[in-house]
C-alpha cells in the first residue's frame, strides 16, 4: 500500500511539474515563409513559384547594395512624391478609426483606400480593359509602421520583414487580369500552393 501511494504521489507530482516546466521552456516558433506565385496564361502558360523563409530574407537584404536598395532599406525619390509627406499621411491613417478614406470611380480606374481591422487596404480596378485587371493589397498596419521606421526618405524592408514574421498568416497582394495572376502571401508552409 505504501509503495502504491508513493508511486501515485510521484505521478501526481510529475503531472503538476510537467506543465510548469513546459512554461519555462519556450515553444519553438513557427518559421514564416514569403510566397510569390505568378501564373501566366497568355501568351503562353507559365507558372513561377518563389518561397523564401523570412529569416533568410532578413539576413540577405542588408547584404544587397544596388541602386536604391542598401542595408535592407530602399531610398524613395522625393521628387516622385510631389510634395506629399508619405510618413505623415500613413501615420494619420494608422491613428484614424477604421473606414474608407479614398474612393475614386472613373472611366479609367476604380480605386479604394481603406483601413480595416488593423490592415491598410488598397483596391484598384482598371476599367479601360474588357477583362478589368484588379489589384488588391492588404498590409498589416504594423508592417506599414515598420516600413516607415527608417529615415525620412527610406523604407526599412528588414523591419517590415520582422513585423511580418511576428504577424499571423496573411495574403499581401493579389493581381488578376486576362494574362494571369500574381499572389504574394506569408504563412508557415515551406511550399506554395
Amino acid at each position: 500500500m505504501k509503495r502504491a501511494m508513493a508511486v501515485l504521489a510521484v505521478i501526481v507530482l510529475a503531472a503538476g511539474l510537467v506543465p510548469a516546466f513546459a512554461q519555462l521552456v519556450p515553444a519553438p516558433e513557427t518559421e514564416k515563409w514569403l510566397h510569390v506565385r505568378v501564373e501566366q496564361t497568355q501568351p503562353k502558360s507559365e507558372l513561377v513559384r518563389v518561397n523564401v523563409p523570412l529569416a533568410l530574407a532578413e539576413k540577405v537584404l542588408p547584404a544587397i547594395h544596388n541602386n536604391r536598395l542598401h542595408d535592407g532599406k530602399v531610398t524613395v525619390d522625393r521628387a516622385r512624391m510631389k510634395g506629399v509627406d508619405l510618413r505623415a499621411v500613413l501615420d494619420a491613417v494608422k491613428n484614424a478609426r477604421d473606414g474608407e478614406f479614398v474612393t475614386i470611380q472613373s472611366t479609367e480606374n476604380d480605386v479604394k483606400v481603406a483601413k480595416e481591422a488593423g490592415y491598410l487596404l488598397i483596391h484598384v480596378r482598371d476599367n479601360r480593359k474588357a477583362t478589368k485587371p484588379q489589384v488588391e493589397v492588404r498590409v498589416p498596419m504594423t508592417v506599414v509602421d515598420a516600413l516607415l521606421s527608417a529615415g525620412s526618405n527610406e523604407l526599412d524592408l528588414v523591419a517590415a520583414i520582422r513585423a511580418l514574421a511576428a504577424h499571423g498568416d496573411t495574403e499581401l497582394v493579389r493581381v488578376k487580369d486576362a494574362r494571369g495572376t500574381v499572389r504574394v502571401w506569408v504563412d508557415s508552409k515551406n511550399v506554395s500552393e
